[in-house]
């Protein structure tokens, strides 16, 4: 069996390489749960949103089809058609430290599963101009759980920095000083799978894809599926994930001031 923390891509490398796997990623990630998705906004629809790090949209129309007015700004050119796709005229390009929009235009800004790929002494100055004072910043990320045995052996066989980057997702991320303390919410929610879409769920993670024996890991991703012993003649079966959210207020200036008078 391979072993992921010797050939596992730099994080730089992995930053900017979805475009090349854009519709692997729309067609095989899990979705968001709606009710987790509309308590990162932390406000009532038609809330103007911002999906930061959209990526194709997945969170991004969650948050639409509950009627929230959503743009999507995604960085990457593949990632973004795939988004224009399902979000017609609702999608910008730009990143976490250059936000395509006005100053306090937003009630909200969210990011999924893409919070850790921004540059936070740039981005989080920068959210902070776009979002109005009492909106909020909102993240989440979908981390697989591994109480199944065979789950298990996914991650043993794909995930070693995966699941070093979800022990620091079990903690609130820094939002820096123009945001109040975070609040946490825990998910629990399904993915149905079967064989070839485990196969692509694999394929579409950066640290499967960008690697130099994918295609032997892959090969290694289906015989769980097809092999392992509490999967044996099922033809589907669910992986369980937990969505870990977070989010925080954006603080008016004299709430700042306070804030900073009491610490």
């Amino acid at each position: 069996m391979s072993t992921p923390d010797t050939d596992e891509p730099a994080w730089a490398d992995r930053r900017l390489s979805f475009g090349s796997t854009a519709d692997t990623y729309d067609r095989f990630r899990p979705g968001y749960p709606p009710d987790a998705a509309a308590w990162l906004v932390g406000a009532e629809p038609p809330a103007r949103v911002l999906d930061l790090g959209a990526g194709t949209g997945r969170l991004a129309g969650v948050l639409a089809g509950l009627g929230y007015d959503v743009v999507a700004v995604e960085p990457d050119d593949g990632m973004r058609a795939v988004a224009e796709q399902a979000l017609p005229g609702r999608t910008l390009r730009g990143s976490a430290e250059a936000i395509p929009v006005d100053d306090a235009s937003v009630d909200a800004v969210v990011a999924g599963q893409a919070f850790h790929w921004f540059d936070p002494e740039r981005a989080l100055p920068e959210i902070a101009r776009v979002v109005r004072p009492g909106g909020h910043l909102g993240v989440i990320w979908n981390e697989r759980d591994e109480r199944e045995a065979w789950s298990q052996r996914l991650s043993e066989l794909v995930g070693g920095e995966d699941r070093r980057a979800a022990e620091g997702r079990g903690r609130a991320p820094g939002f820096g000083p123009s945001f109040g303390a975070a609040q946490s919410l825990v998910v629990e929610h399904e993915q149905e799978l079967d064989a070839d879409r485990l196969v692509g769920l694999a394929a579409s993670w950066s640290y499967v894809f960008l690697r130099p024996d994918r295609d032997e890991v892959l090969a290694q991703v289906r015989a769980i599926a097809t092999g392992s012993p509490e999967l044996a003649g099922r033809s589907t079966f669910t992986l369980a994930y937990e969505a870990r959210c977070f989010r925080a207020r954006r603080l008016a200036a004299q709430d700042r001031d306070a804030s900073t008078l009491r610490s």
